[in-house]
Order: C-alpha cells, then structure tokens, then sequence
C-alpha cells in the first residue's frame, strides 16, 4: 500500500516562511512533514481542538471562523496558497480558538508540533517571521474591531473589497469567487444588507462584475478612503 504523499524541499522552499531556510535543514523539516487533500466544506481544524500541528496552504483557499453557542458565525480570515495557520496554539500550547474549514479543494503540509518548535528554536529567522505574522494579525484584527465600531455597513464591505483586491494589469480586481454569505460573516452583517450594499455599489459605478471576478473603479478608493 502507498503511503500519504512525500513533501517536496520546492514545495516548502514556496512558502514565505520556510525561504531562508538552508537547503539541509529544509530537506529534514520536509522528511517529517506530512501532505493531505481536503475536499470541499470539510473542517481541517476545529475551536476548541488540542494544538498539534502547523499547516501550510499549498492549493485552494480555507475560512477561519469563529461562532457562538446560538450557531452565528464571523469569518476571521480567508487563506490562500503559501500562508500558513496553526501557529498561536502550538507557541502557547493552547486549545485552537477557531475552526478552519476548506471552501474548495485543498492540499496542505503538515508539520508536528515538535518538529515546529524545534524549527522556531534553531532558527532566529523563522522565529522573527512567525512574531511578524502575528503582530499583521493583531493589527488587523485592530482595524477589524475599529471598522465595526466606527463605519456603517457600506464603509466596511468597502474596506474587505479593497483589502482582498490585488492588482491586476494596474487595476485592483479580487479575482476569487466571494460569496455575499461570507462577505457577511466578514463585516458583520446580515447577507440582505451585503447584498443591497453590493447592488448600490454596482449601480454606483464602484464596482463591476464579470466572470465572477470583481472590478473596482477608481471611485471605489475615494469612498473607503471617506469611509
């Protein structure tokens, strides 16, 4: 019988935090590492979970979400290729505090507990890049909390749509599917409201859509700056 699949030194020399490893120590974190597909809607990790390993992105995009008792959930994040979750829990050895579930198929390294922190340990580099992810959290979260406290819906749906566009031959584009419910769960609001707020911006001229990519206008930056 095959066992799981083999981990690749390219494959972990493509994320960002594992670049400046040198070649040996890459090729020994790569032979203790694991890789496995996830379809769909499956839950990789879940709130409340023991910490027991760090996982890369190699393919498809995962939500980071948090809920209450009453099932209501807020989407804390959307991951993509090349980042990475897991690492708070493993550092404080802390149950995991939100549940990462796949919204397509994806592919994942999985790197042990002890083989992460014997990395953080030898390496300086990838100890100063994990604290500088963190600190990027922190202040999004920051500027997350704010934004709820401070804007109306259309400022925060403005916001998420300039913070997930990239550019794209010198426009901004989000060139991923974003579904309203989960534009919802990211600004706090009920999917009706997302939804109004999407038609006005379209109607605005803020916003195109096409082929199921998103298109934003230079009027869309003027009213999130105003936000």
């Amino acid at each position: 019988m095959a066992g799981p699949p083999s981990v690749s030194t390219l494959m972990l020399r493509n994320v960002p935090l594992f670049s400046m490893l040198p070649d040996e120590q890459l090729s020994l974190l790569a032979r203790a590492a694991g890789r496995k597909s996830f379809p769909h809607n499956t839950t990789v990790i879940s709130a409340g979970d023991p910490s027991n390993a760090l996982y890369l992105v190699v393919s498809g995009r995962l939500k980071v979400m948090m809920s209450d008792e009453e099932g209501r959930e807020v989407i804390l994040a959307i991951l993509s290729a090349g980042e990475y979750f897991g690492e708070m829990s493993l550092i404080d050895d802390a149950p995991r505090s939100a549940t990462v579930t796949a919204i397509e198929p994806c592919e994942l390294v999985i790197i042990s507990k002890a083989e992460f922190k014997k990395c953080l340990a030898e390496n300086s580099e990838i100890s100063e890049a994990v604290m500088k992810v963190l600190v990027k959290r922190l202040r999004e979260a920051d500027n997350k909390i704010g934004s709820l406290a401070l804007m109306d819906v259309f400022g925060r749906v403005a916001r998420l749509l300039m913070e997930m566009a990239e550019t794209v031959d010198g426009q901004k584009v989000i060139t991923k599917r974003l579904a309203k419910q989960d534009i919802a769960k990211m600004v706090g609001a009920s999917r009706e409201t997302v939804s109004r707020v999407m038609k006005h911006l379209q109607s605005s001229g803020y916003i195109e859509v096409r082929s199921g990519m998103i298109y934003l206008h230079a009027g869309m930056l003027i009213s999130e700056a105003k936000a």
